[in-house]
């Protein structure tokens, strides 16, 4: 049996135009996306303090999380494993068009009882310096940028990039080595596509390479056991359609495909899919491909149909059909549901 209690809260304070104080048990998310390979909301909630700063054209945010690891492996006397982490997001319009934005991420434990450490409270310091200069092995820290460009009133591109660990030299001439950890993120949104009225069109792409958000046994970029960036890890690539349409006064339509490959371990190797792991246990230095090691591919189909009834009273129907194959298995996985339900949107 699986018991599975949630709860989320925030408690927001706003003591002056430029200045705003979050403090809750939830989620958080970075990018204009589908996806995030920054910080997405697919992994459990959990306690984090946030400060949004917003003068001038920027906005600038500080986000402290304190975090869970669940497995058996780490847990001692029946406690889980805690870390934290601490993260800076910098988002700046250039232009009227144009946004950028720098992030940054470090995640580290509570060995010898370092508990909170302070050294990463301050707003502005980078983290790489300070978890440079706190130990040899203090943490786990990332690097990202931002962008979207505001093409004309219809079209807007949108792009992340995430920076883990990365040597010129051997991306120049040793591009399949275990230390290039990165991952990128492309997409496109179109606004009444096709001069076609109440059409959106969207579609994305998302690519991380192997090893990328682990590190040791805890220090990974995740929290109860689910990835805090893409939900699928690392070793991937990614692509994701998406319609929404609607085609009379209080119909809604809305389609999504997903289609994945991604490289599993295979014959006890660590192949950088499955973040969980210690990068230290590769089985070597190069020879490291995006979706390398045994492959798998997943391809998700969501169709639904809305009819608001009432003010923000909606009877929606829909149709998810799922299919997951892994390399050298003769069974795949395949689920098709169809689900109907009444909905009420009582808040945004």
């Amino acid at each position: 049996a699986y018991d599975f209690p949630l709860a989320e809260a925030n408690l927001a304070y706003t003591p002056s135009k430029f200045i705003n104080l979050n403090l809750g048990y939830g989620k958080n998310f970075i990018g204009d996306g589908y996806r995030s390979i920054l910080l997405s909301d697919g992994a459990s909630p959990y306690p984090y303090f946030k400060l949004n700063t917003t003068f001038w054209k920027i906005k600038y945010t500080n986000l402290y999380t304190w975090l869970k690891d669940v497995r058996p492996e780490v847990t001692e006397d029946r406690t889980y494993a805690t870390k934290f982490a601490a993260s800076h997001y910098l988002s700046l319009n250039i232009t009227n068009r144009w946004n950028i934005g720098l992030f940054e991420s470090v995640i580290w434990t509570n060995n010898n009882n370092r508990g909170f450490d302070m050294s990463f409270v301050n707003p502005i310091i980078f983290y790489r310096t300070v978890e440079f200069t706190s130990s040899a092995r203090s943490g786990n820290a990332l690097l990202g940028l931002t962008t979207k460009v505001k093409w004309n009133h219809q079209i807007n591109f949108y792009g992340q990039f995430l920076l883990d660990e990365f040597v010129l030299s051997k991306i120049r001439n040793r591009p399949t080595s275990w230390v290039n950890k990165f991952g990128l993120q492309a997409g496109i949104k179109y606004i009444d596509a096709f001069g076609v009225k109440n059409l959106d069109v969207q579609v994305e792409t998302n690519r991380v390479r192997p090893f990328t958000y682990s590190r040791d046994s805890i220090t990974n970029y995740t929290h109860y056991n689910q990835p805090l960036a893409h939900p699928l890890g690392a070793n991937f690539q990614e692509f994701i359609g998406i319609i929404r349409y609607q085609p009379f006064p209080k119909w809604y339509v809305y389609a999504q495909a997903i289609y994945f490959n991604q490289g599993l371990d295979s014959a006890n190797k660590n192949f950088g899919g499955n973040i969980f792991k210690d990068y230290r246990t590769r089985s070597g230095d190069d020879g490291f491909e995006v979706a390398g090691g045994r492959k798998a591919t997943g391809l998700n189909g969501l169709l639904q149909v809305s009819y608001e009834w009432k003010e923000n009273l909606f009877f929606d129907v829909s149709m998810l059909y799922r299919n997951y194959k892994i390399q050298n298995v003769a069974s795949q996985s395949n689920t098709t549901m169809v689900t109907a339900g009444i909905r009420i949107n009582m808040f945004k």
